[in-house]
């Protein structure tokens, strides 16, 4: 019996590289549920080809042109990412929506028992303890997709997280590696999407961008293997060969290698702990990869990456606000109403002014959710 999969955001980049990786093994997996934000005609294509049971289109009203609805579920707007994450016959749930929007979701899917592959990484940032506080009452369970932490779950390979002592995130140094503070200041957005060696959506290119990105997977990080702040580094990696190191108590640092693919982690998360094998998934080659490098991270000519991990050592509500403010941030720079360099400015000012509320609930953390962009859409102008 094939394993019911589910894809939140199916047509973004994580979305589509999820179905070309479940196609390939259609022995093994079945999507059962789509979700994305735009376009029906675009949804129901991928229904055609998947066979998908259930769609939702999250900013739908409704309407579903030439649609035969004796043959699927169809549903519109925000709480079709609940009903797609929950449906029964799904028994892993791939979340690949952008921003806080995920949220919702997946804390659904893991109460009703599921796994899931989480690309959306701001459901930790913003609310980590609930997260996992709905993990352990429901039985479900969090398997990461990020090439970081996927990384790291492969090289702890079933040892206790007890016996990790520190790790080393990567990060390529996004499109503005070597740029001083002044250049940064005025960088385009046309040269903000620029990334030199990976393919992503929008966001979190600008995200990669900023470094903001950086600080959300150090957040992750904390909420997935059980280290304090002091205990995750990064460091810049320009090549993105490998995704990370990790070291053990006694010393040993391993690390795991990989062209930057995300098609790897998403496969990995969708088996683990089992590997099968994948003719997708390209063949290392250590002589093509050439020489490797590592520098240390920039803080001060990056100055988001200091603002969230701040956020994450303050804990509370102040990294829902951080990712609130970012996104805000971000979209108006997308817009051209501010410039890369204000995008932490608008952060910054955003958090000053949040009063450090415990995320007790679910209720608070989306309250300062939305708080904070508002607070940060005055920002921006």
């Amino acid at each position: 019996m094939s394993t019911g999969i589910a894809v939140l955001g199916c047509t973004g980049s994580i979305g589509t590289s999820t179905l070309r990786v479940v196609g390939r093994h259609p022995d093994r997996f079945s999507v059962v549920a789509i979700t994305a934000f735009g376009s029906a005609d675009k949804l129901e294509e991928i229904r055609k080809n998947t066979g998908a049971r259930f769609i939702g289109l999250v900013n739908g009203d409704g309407q579903w042109s030439g649609a035969n609805s004796s043959t699927c579920d169809r549903e519109s707007g925000a709480l079709c990412l609940v009903e797609a994450a929950t449906h029964p016959d799904v028994d892993i749930v791939v979340n690949a929506v952008v921003g806080a929007a995920g949220l919702e979701a997946t804390i659904a899917a893991l109460k009703a028992g599921k796994r899931v592959a989480l690309a959306n990484k701001e459901t930790l940032v913003m609310a980590g303890d609930l997260v996992q506080q709905a993990a352990r009452e429901g039985g479900g369970e969090i398997v990461p997709v990020d090439s970081e932490h996927s990384a790291v779950l492969q090289c702890i390979g079933g040892r206790p997280l007890g016996d990790l002592r520190r790790l080393i995130l990567t990060a390529s140094g996004g499109p503005f590696r070597g740029w001083d503070a002044e250049r940064l200041a005025g960088a385009t957005v046309a040269e903000a999407l620029n990334h030199p060696t990976w393919n992503m959506g929008p966001k979190i290119t600008i995200d990669s961008a900023t470094l903001a990105n950086k600080a959300l997977e150090v957040i992750e990080a904390h909420y997935l293997f059980g280290l304090g702040y002091d205990e995750i580094e990064v460091v810049v990696h320009r090549q993105s060969i490998i995704h990370a190191f990790t070291e053990f108590v006694d010393g040993s640092v391993l690390a795991q290698v990989g062209y930057p693919s995300m098609e790897l982690p998403i496969l990995y998360a969708l088996t683990h702990p089992e590997r099968v094998s994948d003719v997708g998934v390209k063949r290392f080659d250590p002589v093509a990869c050439g020489d490797l490098t590592f520098e240390s991270l920039r803080r001060d000519d990056f100055p988001a990456f200091a603002l969230g991990v701040a956020a994450g050592r303050s804990g509370g509500t102040a990294p829902a606000a951080f990712n609130a403010a970012n996104e805000v941030a971000v979209e108006a720079f997308l817009q051209s109403r501010i410039t890369f360099g204000q995008i932490a400015v608008v952060i910054e000012s955003v958090l000053q002014a949040h009063s450090g509320d415990p995320a007790d609930d679910l209720k608070t953390v989306l309250d300062v959710d939305r708080w904070a962009r508002e607070t940060a859409e005055v920002a921006c102008y």
